[in-house]
């Protein structure tokens, strides 16, 4: 599932003449974001309802370079969650070649901005997720999963 196509600029290029490391981070956050509204826990949340997600730990993985002006799709890889941590995936291709060019797992807690603390996840939320895993979880790719261990089950 695609989540967002972002075109490589100028910007978020670097003395390689490819994108920057620090991009690569920044387009996978564009794109859980869309991830994230989805599932009712992303910006809008934070604003009206004073609860998203805040990254605890991540790995990136680089394949193969993007450079100036080409165009990035980011998908969905992989998504499981426990009572108040959700754990993902993303994958990005290169839009015309198709190759992998990165990857990026995800482990971000739930957080009611309010206190400052780590909460459950809200009964709708779960749903939202749990339906959203059992219509997707067939094109999931589990395989080499860092973080596959982390989850309280």
């Amino acid at each position: 599932m695609i989540l967002k196509t972002e075109k490589i600029i100028k910007e978020w290029t670097d003395y390689n003449k490819h994108m920057n490391v620090a991009y690569y981070i920044h387009v996978f956050d564009i794109a859980a974001d869309v991830m994230l509204d989805n599932f009712k826990m992303g910006g809008e949340s934070a604003k009206k309802d004073n609860r998203t997600t805040f990254v605890a730990e991540m790995h990136t993985n680089y394949y193969q370079e993007v450079r100036l002006g080409e165009e990035v799709e980011t998908h969905i890889a992989y998504v499981d969650h426990d009572k108040k941590r959700i754990h993902y995936k993303l994958s990005m291709f290169h839009k015309e070649k198709k190759y992998l060019a990165a990857s990026n797992e995800v482990l971000s807690l739930y957080v009611d901005l309010s206190k400052r603390k780590v909460v459950e996840f809200d009964p709708d939320r779960l749903k939202i997720m749990d339906d959203f895993i059992k219509n997707n979880s067939s094109k999931f790719n589990p395989d080499k999963l860092v973080f596959s261990g982390k989850l309280k089950k």
